[in-house]
């Protein structure tokens, strides 16, 4: 089987990934803190993670299997492109209208791709190797599942009600239906899903 493309986010109960204004976080990552099982960080900027055992037996062979990110370039500049390396310790590829004026050209740590999402979902192909390439939420998502390029989505499902914000796959142009859920996991403050795009 080729690589696959998968996107995936932190879900509240109401459908947001990010709250208004970019709010909410602290509330849709306490699963990222509540558990015993540590997982390292690539990145200065942002700390490890402490799983529960069934979020990490589900999570930890999900990150090992990717092999490249792509994400937008609001994204990139929120996290001020995570201190220089991402924290899953893996290539990025930023979707944008414009290379920033600080990386004139793409090194191991991110590649940027000017000419729409299907030259970005091939670089991060490339990139990723026999591995598969993970999908930031929201405008990257939308677009791959438009464009018929997304396999697969994981939505990891916090108690939590937010009121707003930003959905997983933004303003989608008409319905999609997915096959699944073809994991069910019960984490400590989560429960994982997962779905197939269907064909």
């Amino acid at each position: 089987m080729g690589t696959k493309v998968t996107a995936g986010a932190t879900m509240s109960l109401d459908g947001y990934i990010a709250g208004p204004g970019e709010s909410g976080f602290d509330e849709l990552f306490q699963w990222y803190g509540n558990g015993e099982v540590e997982v390292p960080s690539a990145s200065p900027r942002v700390p490890g993670l402490r799983l529960c055992a069934a979020s990490a037996e589900l999570v930890g062979p999900e990150w090992r299997a990717t092999g490249a990110l792509l994400v937008g370039r609001y994204l990139y500049d929120m996290t001020n492109a995570w201190d220089g390396r991402h924290p899953m310790d893996v290539p990025v590829v930023v979707l944008t209208h414009q290379r920033p004026a600080d990386r004139p050209t793409d090194d191991e740590n991110f590649a940027f791709v000017t000419d729409g999402i299907g030259a970005a979902v091939a670089k991060a192909k490339e990139l990723a190797g026999d591995r598969n390439v993970g999908v930031n939420g929201g405008q990257m998502a939308r677009q791959c599942l438009e464009a018929g390029l997304l396999d697969e989505i994981g939505v990891d499902l916090v108690p939590v009600v937010l009121g707003g914000g930003k959905t997983l796959f933004g303003d989608l142009a008409a319905p999609v239906r997915f096959d699944g859920p073809t994991v069910t996991v019960q984490g400590n403050g989560v429960t994982h899903l997962r779905y197939r795009v269907r064909s």
